[in-house]
């Protein structure tokens, strides 16, 4: 075979290898389309569908979405310096705090006697201050200006010493500058109601040192708590003297109409009720919170802190509650003004029932 003739050969050879590698080629791409996994999408051809996650469930906010003191059992008078001193620490904790303060609850025993002497004297106080909304109840204390006499000191064998409950009602009216003794206020889209006591021993001798609340106020109370309560949310509660054992209407010392009180919050969730009245310290191992179909707390004292005896030991303790609403619980700590610390025994955090959708 000539030169020229074997390199026609050669290229005749190359020619038929190219030609089988395209047939190879054209068998290769036939199989994937067959087997509907085409490797290139025809022009024009609709775009697969594109998988998509599940939304999320919207995060909660990290900050409280209100904040507020609750103040009670101050018992400020002239006559006693160490409850103006108590409340003036108390005050300035609150107005140095390091966090929010939305509003601050004084829950009954304003004063020690509910003289226009004691007034003066807490609003003396009081407008010292550059403070956040305050609102208040009474106690049985702001009602004890019956007890005193012309000469400012206590006169029992006198009673009433030319006055009367309505006196009192009056001045703790004039004091707040409220229509009624209670009422309601609603901060950052949460409502609290604060009711009070409306009669003492001058009108009702048989109430002694309970809270009795009239027909007009229970039905202002149902009312109220329908309107405003909202699922999801915590709705706030003030009373000043606690409730009796369960099942059982109160005396001197409770809250008196409390089968009542119950069956109002009875069909609502997150509920939380707060009295005073007992004065008890904090780390004096009596319980402070107790669960029903509401939370119950029982604060403490600002101006009289006592121990399980009732004795006041502990002279120098002012003490009170702080609580932070968040959108999944309620945080409820309670607070050592003396010394501006939280009080380790008094730290509760409260879920908050869901809404129905």
């Amino acid at each position: 075979m000539s030169r020229r003739a074997f390199v026609r050969w050669l290229l005749a050879i190359g020619v038929v290898l190219v030609g089988l590698s395209a047939w190879f080629s054209v068998l290769v791409k036939k199989k994937f389309i067959q087997e509907g996994q085409p490797a290139i999408a025809p022009a024009g051809s609709p775009e697969p569908p594109q998988a998509t996650a599940e939304p999320s469930e919207e995060p909660l906010p990290l900050g409280p979405l209100m904040s507020f003191f609750i103040l009670s059992d101050l018992h400020v008078t002239s006559g006693d310096p160490q409850t103006i001193k108590k409340l003036r620490q108390a005050l300035d904790d609150v107005t140095h705090f390091d966090g929010p303060v939305d509003a601050i609850m004084l829950t009954g025993d304003l004063t020690d006697t509910g003289t226009e002497r004691d007034y003066k004297e807490l609003r003396s106080i009081l407008s010292s201050y550059k403070l956040p909304p305050v609102h208040a109840n009474m106690g049985n204390h702001d009602y004890y200006t019956i007890w005193i006499n012309k000469a400012n000191a206590w006169d029992q064998d006198a009673v009433p010493n030319g006055k009367n409950d309505a006196l009192s009602r009056d001045q703790f009216k004039h004091f707040m500058s409220y229509n009624t003794i209670y009422n309601d206020f609603t901060t950052n889209g949460h409502s609290i109601l604060l009711l009070s006591q409306e009669a003492y021993v001058q009108e009702k001798p048989e109430v002694g040192e309970g809270a009795w609340y009239s027909d007009e106020q229970m039905a202002w109370f149902k009312e109220r708590t329908s309107l405003l309560y909202k699922p999801g949310r915590p709705l706030f509660v003030m009373t000043h003297q606690p409730l009796p054992p369960i099942g059982t209407d109160g005396a001197t010392h409770q809250l008196i109409r409390a089968i009542q009180f119950r069956e109002t919050l009875k069909s609502y969730k997150n509920v939380f009720v707060f009295c005073g009245h007992r004065h008890q310290d904090f780390q004096n191992g009596t319980p402070h919170y107790v669960q029903e179909t509401f939370h119950f707390f029982h604060n403490s004292s600002v101006g009289r802190t006592l121990n399980r005896a009732y004795q006041q030991d502990a002279k120098n303790k002012a003490q009170g509650i702080y609580v932070q609403v968040f959108a999944d619980k309620v945080v409820v700590r309670g607070r050592e003004f003396s010394n501006r610390t939280f009080i380790e025994e008094a730290n509760w955090s409260i879920p908050l029932e869901k809404a129905h959708v």
